[in-house]
């Protein structure tokens, strides 16, 4: 494990708890989590259902606070942050990929991919839009609207978008979802991509031991603990250490 202070962490927590309500009806969601994400690797989270795996995900990029512990993107402390100050961090250093596509339906592909950086007033750098869109095989497809592309051909799409201004984060919660089991292994394939050939730092939510195969890294979470890590995964040994879990107390 890399060290919490080590450049080499995209993002880390220590002591990361959340927990919603107060006395009887408290529940606890992340509990003490201490993690770090190594740069230019492909992490990702796994869990049963309700184990805090999207919430660790979502306090780690800043969409969620935490009740008590630290979080730092690169060497910026999260914890303290001002809604704007967190909203410019978001912008500017983190992309995001969801289970919904998060289209705009009346965009080309292109506009779709360089919307971030228009709405901030930023001018996307041709020569990393060109590689980005290369390497997504979406050369042919960029004057298309989403109603005029495939499920997997618009995943690889909002894909672009949050590559698209070079984030130092890309968050992916299980996005492929929605999509059929070859379009799912397109857009997998294209995430470890970017991080072999782009550079990127992928952290993906999954609850699919053949999407967490295409990882560097997994971790498991249950009952809000960071629990087990397994590195250089596949599909089998994911699925093993999976079925040794007790199901969650929280949702």
């Amino acid at each position: 494990m890399v060290d919490a202070a080590d450049g080499r962490a995209a993002a880390r927590a220590l002591g990361l708890t959340k927990a919603y309500g107060q006395g009887d009806t408290r529940v606890v969601a992340l509990d003490a989590v201490d993690v770090v994400i190594e740069r230019g690797r492909f992490t990702a989270i796994m869990g049963p259902s309700g184990s805090g795996k999207s919430t660790l995900m979502h306090c780690l990029a800043g969409l969620d606070t935490a009740t008590s512990g630290q979080i730092w993107i690169g060497d910026t402390e999260l914890t303290g942050l001002g809604d704007r100050q967190l909203t410019r961090l978001r912008r500017d250093r983190v992309g995001f990929v969801f289970q919904a596509f998060n289209l705009l339906p009346t965009l080309t592909a292109e506009e779709n991919i360089t919307l971030p950086a228009d709405i901030a007033g930023r001018r996307t750098d041709p020569a990393w839009l060109r590689q980005v869109v290369e390497t997504l095989g979406l050369g042919d497809r960029l004057r298309h609207r989403p109603h005029e592309l495939s499920g997997g051909q618009q995943q690889r799409v909002a894909v672009a978008r949050a590559l698209a201004a070079r984030p130092e984060l890309i968050f992916a919660d299980e996005p492929t979802g929605n999509l059929d089991s070859r379009a799912g292994a397109e857009v997998l394939g294209f995430l470890r991509r970017s991080v072999d050939e782009l550079a990127q730092t992928v952290v993906m939510v999954t609850h699919d031991p053949a999407a967490a195969s295409y990882a560097d890294l997994v971790l498991f979470l249950a009952d809000g603990r960071l629990v087990d890590r397994l590195d250089q995964p596949t599909a089998d040994a994911v699925l093993a250490r999976m079925s040794g879990f007790d199901g969650p107390r929280t949702s």
